[in-house]
């Protein structure tokens, strides 16, 4: 990649070829607020105390009217087709203010007639009311999350909610008229056993939702789970352990009718599916708007400043937060369409590879990576053991 200086405060971007990637254009806003920090987080997120008065919702809102307002300045009229909220704990906003985020949406790029427009919840921040509140304002897709309906393990991570009310949240969102609802489950918690997660499964299942992201716990460093883990207070995650229950997962979702779509996610039907995510997978454009929020169009990538007063405050000066950015050169793209695209259940296109990528694309196959029969059809697709094992693969395929 080619990594450019950050451009004055205020100019703009290159002008951006939209067309290379289909249409497909969509919307991020960060929020960056939570009410405590979780020790396996490494976000772009602060506690009020962590900010004080240096920033607030009030002002961050207001930068994002201003940053919305320049995308559309940069990139022309662009009507979102997907929009998703996300921190952070987005409904810490309240149902108003995850309103006005959408109003602000509405108000620069606009609304695809047919947009899809998630927010991230928190369980413990949420409600009856919260859930009507934000059906009302145009939101038609939630995502809780859950992480484990075992209370010791949320212990480790550092989760404050019950561990009923996800559960209980989900089936408030549905009553509400969500008809797409996601769980997020995080397996592989130093202390997890088997029947934790099973039991976390089948409170997803008893849920009634139509989508579930499950993730294998990552120590990430600079966090507070990795300075256990370097004391030695938690071990690390074992592999072996999370492989054997990413296979249990997938297998007790299969049989409830939710068939997974990109290695972590699994949906109960093709509606079911995070198109705004489905976008970033298949190579699209967004527009991230807040603070530390990340970019991308006709193969420019760019990033903003990560503190919100700073974001803020370049913002009111009639600024721009960009804090770098990078053009993606052809290599770059190919790597990432192998890297994305192959997670998916539908796989890549062998015409996306090079001579030494269909030669590895014929050995990961003998070796039971790839399915056979697809890649006689011309598509690279992961087996069920190819999906343990995906980074592996596409380094193989993109090499």
């Amino acid at each position: 990649m080619v990594v450019q200086p950050r451009p004055h405060p205020g100019t703009s971007i290159t002008p951006l070829d939209m067309r290379d990637t289909g249409g497909v254009f969509g919307v991020y806003v960060h929020v960056p607020f939570c009410a405590t920090r979780c020790g396996y987080c490494d976000f772009n997120t602060y506690t009020a105390g962590e900010l004080g008065s240096a920033a607030s919702p009030a002002s961050w809102l207001e930068g994002l009217k201003r940053e919305l307002d320049l995308g559309v300045r940069q990139l022309g009229p662009r009507p979102a087709e997907t929009v998703f909220v996300g921190g952070g704990t987005p409904s810490m906003l309240g149902a108003d203010g995850l309103a006005a985020v959408l109003d602000a949406v509405r108000g620069s790029f606009g609304l695809a007639p047919d947009a899809e427009v998630t927010t991230e919840s928190n369980p413990e921040s949420t409600s009856p009311e919260f859930f009507a509140g934000i059906r009302a304002a145009g939101y038609n897709r939630v995502s809780l999350g859950m992480q484990s309906a075992a209370r010791h393990v949320l212990k480790v991570l550092d989760r404050v909610h019950t561990p009923g009310r996800p559960v209980e949240a989900a089936k408030e969102a549905r009553a509400a008229g969500f008809e797409h609802v996601n769980l997020d489950v995080i397996y592989g918690t130093p202390g997890e056993r088997v029947e934790d997660l099973q039991a976390s499964l089948d409170a997803v299942l008893t849920a009634g939702v139509d989508h579930l992201s499950a993730y294998s716990l990552i120590v990430e460093d600079g966090t507070a789970l990795a300075r256990r883990v370097r004391r030695g207070e938690l071990p690390m995650p074992d592999e072996d352990v999370l492989a054997e229950y990413y296979e249990l997962i997938d297998a007790k979702l299969s049989a409830a009718g939710l068939t997974w779509y990109e290695v972590s996610n699994w949906a109960a039907s093709e509606d079911a599916r995070c198109r705004h995510n489905l976008g970033y997978w298949r190579g699209g454009d967004w527009w991230g708007a807040g603070p530390g929020a990340h970019s991308h169009a006709g193969g420019v990538r760019w990033w903003n400043v990560k503190h919100p007063a700073k974001y803020a405050s370049l913002l009111a000066e009639g600024k721009s937060p960009e804090a770098g950015r990078e053009v993606l050169t052809e290599d770059d793209r190919h790597l990432e369409r192998v890297m994305l695209e192959l997670r998916l259940a539908e796989g890549l296109p062998l015409d996306a590879l090079d001579g030494d990528g269909l030669r590895e694309s014929s050995a990961a196959a003998a070796e039971g990576l790839l399915d056979a029969g697809w890649l006689r059809e011309g598509r690279a697709v992961l087996t069920d053991r190819g999906r343990l094992l995906a980074d592996a693969v596409v380094r193989r395929l993109a090499a």
